[in-house]
């Protein structure tokens, strides 16, 4: 079944109103028709809805069911990835949209190779954000995560700082056990801020900088992940120790 995203001010008693680039795509690209069936999530309730009009700007669905959206993880989880190169980031953004992460924070640190400009920026952003929404839309998310513009490393710290929990996955930290209780540690309704390094990994410096911002550094095994590899696999950790 197709899966949409709406706010909630789109919702009204009986029917929901879908607008924008999906009018078009359920119109002219998936071509349905009055009757079929859609799920519609406005961030806190799934709707199950039929088709009931199609207009030029709007497509009108009739609401058969409603329920709480159960797909979410129960803490908010913002992974804070250091610039990759090439198109990591997109596979960065897709896997880590479908393990549950909340928002995505790309990160300018010192050994990211990759410099962009406002105009690219921009353009990457906007690109970035098409496929958060498409891999929610395939991994029945509740919501859409959020891909924030490019931060400093030092204006990522100061956005982490209200997290109860910040985690950092650095090579030459040790103790498989102390990444077992930090990530046992983190309960239902918390906050988690998770620092990936770009290809070179993390300066010293910087993770001296994120553990006076409280943060922990932690070992993801014996093994040296590559970027676009660790921040999906303390997604999946924290997954399993999260989900009931």
């Amino acid at each position: 079944m197709y899966h949409f995203f709406i706010k909630p001010e789109q919702v009204a008693a009986h029917e929901v109103a879908i607008i924008g680039s999906d009018v078009n795509h359920i119109k002219n690209v998936l071509r349905m028709k009055v009757g079929e069936q859609i799920c519609v999530n406005d961030g806190s309730h799934e709707y199950l809805c039929s088709i009931a009009q199609l207009d030029a700007e709007e497509v009108t669905a009739k609401i058969e069911q409603v329920s709480e959206t159960t797909s979410e993880l129960p803490s908010r989880i913002v992974l804070f990835q250091g610039l990759p190169k090439a198109d990591k980031m997109e596979t960065i953004i897709q896997k880590c949209v479908e393990l549950g992460v909340h928002e995505i924070v790309p990160v300018q640190m010192k050994r990211c190779v990759v410099k962009l400009d406002c105009k690219k920026e921009e353009a990457k952003r906007k690109r970035w954000q098409a496929i958060s929404e498409s891999a929610a839309k395939q991994a029945g998310r509740g919501l859409i995560p959020d891909i924030h513009p490019l931060m400093t490393y030092k204006e990522a710290l100061l956005y982490a700082s209200d997290k109860e929990h910040i985690l950092v996955p650095f090579e030459h930290a040790e103790n498989m056990q102390a990444t077992r209780d930090a990530l046992s540690a983190v309960k239902p309704g918390e906050q988690v801020a998770i620092f990936i390094g770009p290809e070179g990994g993390f300066e010293d410096e910087e993770i001296a900088q994120a553990e006076n911002c409280g943060a922990q550094a932690i070992t993801l095994g014996r093994r040296i992940l590559r970027t676009e590899t660790a921040g999906m696999a303390v997604l999946a950790m924290l997954g399993y120790v999260l989900e009931e």
